[in-house]
């Protein structure tokens, strides 16, 4: 009897839909690599699981560069460090990326969260970033500063992954930037032809956010509805981009259940779960039918709709980008991102100066 291919392998040859692993830890990345996977990510979270995945390593990296750079902050070396981790996983992405033309095969990098008010700074280091390997793909965050950085660094030919995003108003207006960030370089005769942004949507990130309000309100309808919000906004998202012809592609993070891979299969966009979820949908036997197209039950968007943060994020005009920043997810990751960068400083100040 031969074996026949797992869900997520079924899936990435059935369609256009691809696999992303969202994570940089290189034992993790190579078996994603086996399950299909095309692209991966790290962020500063992701990096700190990378580093105490093999602590060890590392901390002898961080104590060889404070050798090298005595005047070097704890920031920098962290990042330096960063920087290190995601050059080895862009390092096994590379033959994705020449098979695709780079429409795939990158690894995101995301900028420094403490950048996330300045756009120029955030400008100039995704252009770092893009410098440091040709597969690279840099996130910068779905705010109203982040949406003036998008256009400016797609112009100056960075392939730029939309991070921090969880609606539709969102996802269309990051879009948008990258639409014309995309058309003045091209005005200017840059080539664009090579170039894969994404737009990611944080689907269990919007969930989370959903849940906390919903308790907060002392609503009562089903549960388990709250499961569906973020499939919900993504699938709106998609036909927006579907109907606008927004070139980039949605990406779809954050997962918190089965169905945000299985209701997405079949689209024409990058699915990105934490490996821990990928090795559950290889082992769960399900067989990925494409359900891009399948609305949301009517019942279902009824129940959502009574929570007004819900219509804000499923509606195309729900949020303007001054509201950005202050939805609640919003403000929710960025903290958590901040938080990560802190954790990041305090590993390599106890390399540097360890407790007594």
């Amino acid at each position: 009897m031969t074996d026949c291919p797992a869900p997520l392998n079924i899936m990435t040859q059935r369609g256009p839909t691809v696999l992303w692993n969202d994570s940089a830890t290189p034992s993790e990345l190579s078996e994603s690599i086996s399950y299909g996977a095309v692209g991966a990510t790290c962020n500063p979270v992701i990096a700190l699981a990378a580093i105490r995945a093999d602590l060890s390593r590392w901390s002898a990296r961080l104590a060889e560069l404070a050798a090298e750079r005595p005047t070097a902050t704890e920031s920098e070396l962290g990042w330096r460090v960063i920087e290190e981790v995601s050059l080895d996983a862009a390092h096994l992405l590379e033959p994705a990326f020449d098979h695709y033309h780079g429409r795939n095969g990158r690894l995101s990098m995301q900028t420094d969260p403490r950048l996330a008010r300045d756009a120029a700074k955030l400008v100039a280091q995704a252009e770092h970033f893009s410098s440091l390997a040709r597969n690279i793909i840099v996130k910068i965050p779905a705010t109203a500063v982040g949406l003036a950085a998008i256009e400016e660094a797609t112009y100056r030919g960075v392939s730029v992954n939309v991070t921090v995003s969880f609606t539709v108003a969102q996802a269309v207006a990051a879009g948008e930037a990258i639409a014309r960030g995309l058309r003045r370089r091209e005005a200017a005769g840059g080539d664009t032809a090579t170039m894969g942004p994404v737009v990611t949507i944080m689907v269990g990130r919007l969930d989370d956010w959903l849940k906390t309000v919903y308790e907060r309100r002392q609503l009562c309808f089903d549960p388990g509805y709250l499961e569906w919000a973020g499939i919900a906004v993504a699938k709106r998202a998609y036909g927006e981009f579907q109907a606008r012809g927004l070139r980039p592609r949605l990406l779809i993070a954050a997962y918190r259940n089965a169905l945000q891979w299985t209701e997405f299969v079949g689209g024409d966009l990058v699915l990105s779960p934490p490996f821990a979820w990928q090795k559950r949908f290889q082992a769960s036997g399900l067989d990925p039918l494409p359900r891009i197209d399948a609305p949301v039950s009517p019942p279902i968007l009824e129940a959502l709709a009574r929570l007004p943060e819900f219509r804000e994020a499923y509606a195309a005009d729900g949020l303007t980008p001054a509201e950005f920043d202050t939805f609640g997810a919003t403000r929710r990751t960025l903290r958590q991102f901040l938080s990560a960068d802190e954790e990041l400083d305090q590993i390599v100040r106890d390399i540097l100066i360890p407790a007594p």
